[in-house]
């Protein structure tokens, strides 16, 4: 078995500021109602596209925590040709995928008006927080070289 690594530099004894003041804007915003199972699909399916071992770890747990099935996320990576998703679910991960690839094409104004129909306007700010921060979480992470934990 391949020995665990260890991270480049460990964030939070390097920088417990930057690292404190990342965790609390990574909580869910006050006011902000969006269902915690789909904000851990969101960190999933982020995580999965940016390659980021340690947030696709620890968000998986979540997500089991929250009620996700194995089998959903199992089939996440596939969403669009997978069952199990309702459309409102679907739309906020073809956001995520949107926000995470933003240099491809940006927000495209139809895939926006899609997200409106089933999310209110603080919803889809919410969305965007909860996508923004876990791309911002990958970057830092896999440029640390942070891995998951032996389980």
């Amino acid at each position: 078995m391949e020995e665990h690594k260890k991270p480049r530099v460990n964030m939070k004894a390097a920088t417990p500021q930057l690292f404190a003041m990342m965790q609390e804007i990574s909580k869910p915003t006050d006011g902000i109602e969006l269902d915690p199972a789909l904000r851990e699909l969101v960190k999933v399916r982020a995580s999965q596209i940016n390659g980021c071992a340690y947030c696709l770890d620890l968000h998986v747990h979540i997500a089991r925590e929250k009620g996700i099935s194995d089998d959903r996320l199992h089939l996440l990576n596939a969403w669009r040709d997978a069952p199990g998703f309702s459309d409102a679910e679907r739309v906020a991960l073809e956001l995520t995928e949107a926000v995470t690839h933003i240099a491809r094409a940006g927000v495209p104004e139809e895939l926006y008006r899609r997200v409106r129909e089933h999310y209110s306007a603080e919803e889809y700010v919410g969305l965007l927080a909860a996508i923004n921060m876990i791309n911002a979480w990958n970057r830092f992470m896999i440029a640390l070289e942070v891995p998951p934990p032996n389980r």
